[in-house]
């Protein structure tokens, strides 16, 4: 008799770490599936841009290529770009800046203008070659990015640049950018 009853007493055990088991498990899948799932941060973008500036230096426009990166988080992002803008005659002046900075963004479907305030550095070259000397500057700049593709962005934007020390009142160029980035945009929750 003592027998039969570990038999049952055997089996009610494992009967109930069945349950146990089958109800931590069932705990566990219905947890996951109420959490949340990752995301991505931030809102990225890198692209490369063609410029024509006013130099207030020379009579020409200045022309040449860039390329930027934003990295947004809702309406509020940073920016860096660089451009390098040279002049076609054969003066060999350039104008080579780096800069970053606070970028607001809105969104309105494909379209995404934007203001930004920035801060750098300025490389000027002299024409032949006299000189090659570096300025703090400042600039504004407006645009918008417009969505071509989910991955695509076209940039149309005007920056008005404020270069301090450049002799005799500082260098204030103003220039025209088109641009195409490839962009990340921000993950999006899964159901």
């Amino acid at each position: 008799m003592d027998a039969h009853v570990v038999t049952d007493g055997d089996s009610q055990l494992k009967n109930l770490l069945l349950v146990i088991a089958l109800f931590s498990t069932a705990t566990s899948v219905a947890l996951c599936q109420a959490m949340p799932q990752a995301r991505r941060l931030a809102d990225i973008q890198v692209g490369g841009d063609y410029s024509i500036a006013n130099s207030d230096y020379t009579h020409n426009d200045i022309r040449g290529l860039g390329f930027y990166a934003d990295i947004d988080r809702g309406n509020f992002g940073l920016d860096l770009s660089f451009h390098q803008l040279d002049d076609p005659n054969p003066t060999q002046v350039y104008e080579r800046t780096y800069e970053f900075g606070p970028r607001y963004v809105r969104h309105y479907g494909h379209f995404a203008p934007y203001a930004k305030v920035l801060y750098g550095r300025g490389v000027f070259d002299y024409p032949q070659g006299e000189a090659n000397l570096a300025y703090n500057l400042f600039a504004l700049d407006g645009g918008v990015d417009i969505a071509v593709h989910p991955r695509i962005n076209v940039r149309v934007e005007y920056e008005y640049q404020h270069w301090f020390g450049f002799p005799p009142n500082g260098l204030t160029p103003d220039m025209v950018t088109i641009g195409v980035a490839y962009h990340i945009p921000p993950g999006k929750p899964r159901h």
